[in-house]
């Protein structure tokens, strides 16, 4: 990704900072038929969010060091 961070991207990676969200509801929400919006897997490649397994909850996504730093560096804390 270019040194400036691509506006969706920040979206949402603001959007899973504000709770850990389950893996349904980040398919749900941000799913697309366009083979050319990645923004999710733009973020995970980048390091910004992870995938993890929290028992009895099941898979969670989440916002990394690297994510939360990048949403500091653009005025977006979390």
């Amino acid at each position: 990704m270019s040194e400036r961070a691509d506006p969706l991207v920040l979206d949402f990676v603001e959007w899973i900072a504000r709770a850990p969200r389950s893996h349904a509801e980040v398919v749900a929400t941000w799913k697309t038929s366009c083979p050319r919006l990645t923004i999710w897997e733009d973020a995970a490649e980048c390091g910004y969010v992870a995938r993890e397994t929290i028992a009895g909850f099941g898979l969670v996504i989440t916002v990394t060091d690297a994510g939360e730093q990048l949403l500091r560096e653009h005025g977006r804390c979390p």
